[in-house]
């Protein structure tokens, strides 16, 4: 990257619509200095777009990017994070073994469909995903995407250090989950600081010792597996109503989904330096797989294991002690030190996870206001980890609670945002008819945006018909959710416990009201 560094910044203007400037970063004697730290390796590159001609590259080159980035899914799906939440089935939701696999598993596969979509917007642009979001909410719409994306990011890293930090106290009585908490948010920061490349190698890399600790798993967990029936029967003894159980099952199955779908809110980060002719479908077929199977590998035994947790009193004692990370240790504890360091790679596992977390969080505070580009990158991820490093202090003891009440609510807005996204690109971005609308934007031929207006705003659309249909999915999790702190009146209906169908409700309402008001968008203003 030159030294030379131009940024396309905000400026100021009394129109409605802010002016872009041309600010050379390397004439400014506070700014020179943070963007010679390129020569060191670090990535000090911002949410500038990627050309076309900066990402060519020989088919030699496009394939191991491919292997990249599958080695980047297998890290950040197939360890701890992916399976933390599908522990909880039978231990927080009272869902039988069969039960906890069939909503687990159907809610995470449809999610994966969110990512996958999401991430063939990264060849095609060279943006990151919020960046490119810019042309789909308006300069001022995705300023409430971009805090909403913020929170979720840090929401997840939360959980990653929280989890972290009861598996490590777990190994030993003299580790406290601090310890855990601390090497998590380190790790995650240094490598987020060095950027795109230094974190698909990276990931590439650690995929291989996580997949073959996830295998181990299986071998412990299904030296049990005789006490699911013990557990399925304490279920059944329970006799909750039909609806009940199906209230349990909706709830579940919306973690399951948020666990995939959320990724779609930084899927695109990760596939930047393709090359903008790589075919969508390898992109997308690549992604839903990356991310499905060893989500799915992991989901299946951290199932199965929480429903063995529920009729094995050891596991049980030890959930109750150390959350989620007893069981992990326990289950692991007649394999001696070998277990323990089986133990220990999972545990690293949560950093390539949170990794992911740390550095596109950093490219959403830039989107946040115009002079928050002129900070660099590698500042926000500093101060993303201080921030998710202070928070996992707080809810240390709460893993549990964090996944059920947190979860669900990046359901709803990822529902929001897919939903939006789909027909603004299927409807109004497909056929010439349509296209033909768009008149202020100049879409060239076989793209659905001009991605050379990434940083015009005159140029972007008003996105006063997403922000209203935002606002209007918005009052799906009004009558749908199913949490602590509010039930919805459909909800409610849903037996005793109640039932999650929020994210439904969001992408329903989003459908039914985004074309209308889109259309009268484009015919108004053109764009």
């Amino acid at each position: 990257m030159s030294k030379e560094l131009k940024l396309s910044v905000d400026g100021h203007s009394t129109s409605a619509t802010e002016s872009y400037t041309e600010i050379k970063y390397t004439e400014n004697k506070y700014f020179a200095w943070v963007y010679q730290l390129d020569e060191f390796g670090i990535e000090t590159r911002g949410i500038e777009r990627l050309t076309a001609e900066e990402r060519r590259c020989t088919q030699q080159t496009l394939v191991w990017q491919f292997v990249n980035v599958i080695g980047l899914w297998f890290a950040a799906c197939g360890g701890l994070t992916s399976m933390s939440s599908f522990f909880l089935a039978t231990l927080v939701f009272g869902l039988n073994s069969k039960n906890a696999l069939v909503s687990g598993i159907i809610g995470m596969l449809i999610g994966c469909l969110v990512p996958a979509y999401c991430s063939t917007m990264g060849p095609e642009s060279g943006c990151r995903q919020i960046v490119s979001a810019r042309l789909l909410f308006g300069q001022w719409g995705v300023k409430i995407v971009s805090f909403i994306c913020i929170v979720g990011g840090v929401g997840w890293s939360v959980v990653n250090c929280v989890l972290g930090g009861e598996v490590l106290a777990g190994l030993g009585p003299n580790v406290p989950i601090l310890a855990g908490i601390i090497i998590i948010s380190v790790l995650s920061m240094v490598i987020s600081i060095f950027g795109i490349r230094v974190l698909l190698r990276f990931q590439t890399v650690t995929a291989i010792p996580v997949t073959i600790a996830s295998i181990l798993f299986y071998i412990v967990v299904c030296k049990k597996i005789g006490y699911l029936k013990e557990t399925d029967a304490m279920i059944a003894a329970t006799n909750n109503s039909a609806i009940t159980s199906t209230g349990n099952w909706l709830s579940f199955f919306t973690i399951g989904y948020s666990v995939t779908a959320t990724w779609g809110s930084g899927a695109s980060d990760y596939y930047i330096l393709f090359p903008q002719e790589t075919p969508p479908i390898q992109v997308f077929l690549v992604t839903f797989l990356g991310i499905s199977v060893p989500t799915t590998f992991v989901a299946v035994v951290a199932t199965l294991c929480g429903s063995i947790a529920y009729g094995y009193p050891p596991w049980n004692e030890a959930y109750q002690q150390f959350g989620v990370g007893g069981i992990i240790n326990e289950a692991f504890k007649p394999w001696g030190n070998f277990g323990k360091f089986v133990v220990f790679v999972l545990y690293l596992s949560l950093v390539c996870n949170n990794i992911m977390n740390t550095y596109s969080c950093a490219f959403e505070f830039q989107l946040m206001d115009h002079r928050l580009v002129r900070v660099p990158r590698w500042c926000w991820v500093i101060l993303v980890t201080v921030v998710y490093f202070v928070l996992s202090m707080v809810g240390k003891e709460h893993f549990s609670t964090i996944i059920s009440n947190f979860l669900p609510m990046l359901a709803y807005w990822i529902s929001i945002y897919i939903t939006v996204l789909l027909e603004e690109n299927l409807i109004f971005r497909t056929s010439e008819r349509m296209r033909r609308l768009h008149h202020q934007e100049n879409i060239p031929s076989g793209l659905h945006y001009n991605w050379s207006n990434w940083n015009k705003p005159q140029h972007f659309t008003m996105g006063l018909a997403t922000v209203a249909a935002f606002c209007i999915g918005a009052v799906g999790p009004v009558l749908g959710m199913n949490q602590v702190y509010w039930r919805g009146p459909i909800a409610a209906k849903l037996g005793e416990n109640g039932g999650d169908v929020g994210f439904w409700l969001c992408a329903a309402f989003t459908a039914v009201a985004y074309p209308p008001l889109r259309y009268l968008e484009l015919k108004k203003f053109g764009r």
